[in-house]
């Protein structure tokens, strides 16, 4: 045999060899442990545990590794590194491996079947702990809550008055006011506050019934607004995904049993006859207060509602363009001619603050609704059962007796238009209306036997007997 042979032959030993050293694995021979030269990688094994193996590479890494066979099948798995696992340990886990070999299971269907257990554990506890918050909610969650959540939601899409009536509904009360609080010194909780602190999932039919049970016999007008606005309400909370896993499976609100009990709303006539407009203009004249004086006169010149008028600024006049933005509770806002006469009642107010039909009562911001005022002036002109309402109502029908084209009135007042052709077609500019309104206020005012002529000196009122 040649040299050459005889060295190849020493040299694939000493490989075998070095391939298969097996020594008992000591803190020492671990740390010492080092890579062959012109190696990948090389292997030490230990004595003490069949099948474990300290591998390092030719970049000095280390890791334990356990190789056995399963099947005839060569296995090789990592166990970790010795930075990581003590020799103990990688020993008890080579022998936890060979047990499983030896039972005839592979160690990483094993493993991969335990992740896959403990990945199933994780989503039931997931799934089991999500029930629970959702049980959680279910029974905390308030009707305030989602009111607030509404509220916000829909405020966008709602006009400032609509959105300020929402939230009157379901106000606590006890706030100190100078008026509307029935002698008690501070406002009263809106109607729906009675639901403000009950869990939403609570609330049944039989809730909702024995609630309008109650308003029906104490302020029945506010309880049917309250009652439509809280079957929209439950409405849009069973169209939300958030919130429908909450609501009972019908509309708590619609039920027969709640109508019956806040009863319908009666159609009112209240309004000024021609034979009237005399008296009512002479005793509302003769009122002390004249900011409570010009509301009243404005209020039917204008044809608006109680509470637009009540909510007009000095910036929403424009004197020079002779027109008055108006905060409509349905659409946000509509622009109306200012009329002479109206124009002559605004420009006579004390500008006190940025309302113009603003208070004397440092704590009060506007005039409160007159009321006692107006049933003061309808008493001394031997009017009965006139309302604020009234005179909005008393606008459209004086309005139908003259030549306006119809739609006119409505239009100014804030009526949704009522026919396809109106929606569609009809488009009227503010000169057209000023034209018009301003008809309407003359003749008015001449049924009222009122004279009133504009000077460019100023403006006078003669009242004729």
């Amino acid at each position: 045999m040649g040299y050459m042979a005889v060295t190849w032959r020493l040299h694939g030993l000493h490989e075998r060899a070095q391939a298969m050293a097996k020594l008992n694995f000591t803190a020492g021979r671990v740390a010492d442990f080092k890579c062959e030269a012109g190696k990948a990688q090389s292997f030490l094994w230990d004595t003490t545990a069949p099948g474990l193996g300290l591998r390092i590479t030719s970049n000095g890494a280390k890791a334990y590794i356990f190789q056995s066979k399963l099947n005839t099948q060569a296995i090789r798995i990592t166990i970790g590194s010795p930075s990581v696992w003590n020799i103990d340990k990688a020993r008890a886990e080579a022998r936890r491996l060979k047990v499983l070999i030896d039972g005839g299971k592979d160690p990483r269907q094993v493993k991969a079947d335990g992740l896959e257990a403990a990945q199933v554990a994780r989503k039931v506890k997931k799934a089991a702990e999500a029930a629970a918050a959702a049980l959680v909610e279910k029974h905390t969650t308030t009707f305030q809550q989602v009111w607030d959540v509404y509220l916000e939601e829909r405020k966008p899409h709602w006009g400032e008055r609509h959105y300020q009536d929402h939230v009157k509904k379901i106000a606590a009360g006890g706030i100190p006011a100078l008026r509307g609080t029935r002698g008690r010194g501070v406002t009263i909780a809106g109607p729906l506050h009675y639901f403000a602190s009950m869990p939403i999932s609570s609330i049944d039919s039989e809730t909702v019934e024995k609630w309008a049970k109650v308003e029906g016999k104490v302020r029945p007008t506010s309880a049917r607004l309250a009652w439509r606005m809280l079957k929209v309400f439950f409405q849009w909370c069973s169209e939300s995904k958030k919130y429908r896993d909450l609501m009972q499976p019908q509309n708590p609100g619609k039920t027969k049993k709640s109508g019956e009990s806040l009863g319908k709303a009666k159609s009112k006539r209240d309004n000024l006859e021609l034979a009237q407009l005399p008296g009512w203009f002479e005793a509302v004249q003769k009122l002390p207060n004249p900011t409570v004086s010009a509301y009243l006169q404005t209020l039917l010149l204008s044809g608006a509602r109680p509470g637009e008028i009540l909510a007009m600024k000095w910036e929403d006049i424009n004197w020079r363009w002779g027109s008055i933005i108006i905060r409509d509770k349905i659409d946000g806002e509509r622009t109306i001619p200012l009329t002479p006469f109206v124009s002559h009642l605004l420009a006579k107010l004390p500008k006190r603050n940025e309302f113009v039909f603003s208070s004397f009562q440092e704590r009060a911001d506007t005039i409160g609704k007159p009321h006692l005022a107006h049933k003061q002036a309808c008493d001394a002109a031997g009017l009965q059962g006139l309302t604020l309402h009234g005179l909005r109502r008393s606008f459209a029908s004086l309005a139908e007796q003259t030549e306006a084209p119809g739609g006119v009135a409505a239009q100014i007042q804030g009526h949704k238009p009522q026919s396809a052709r109106e929606k569609s077609y009809i488009v009227r500019p503010m000169d057209f209306l000023r034209k018009w309104h301003i008809n309407i206020e003359a003749w008015i005012l001449e049924q009222a036997h009122i004279d009133f002529s504009p000077k460019p000196a100023g403006l006078s009122i003669v009242q004729r007997n």
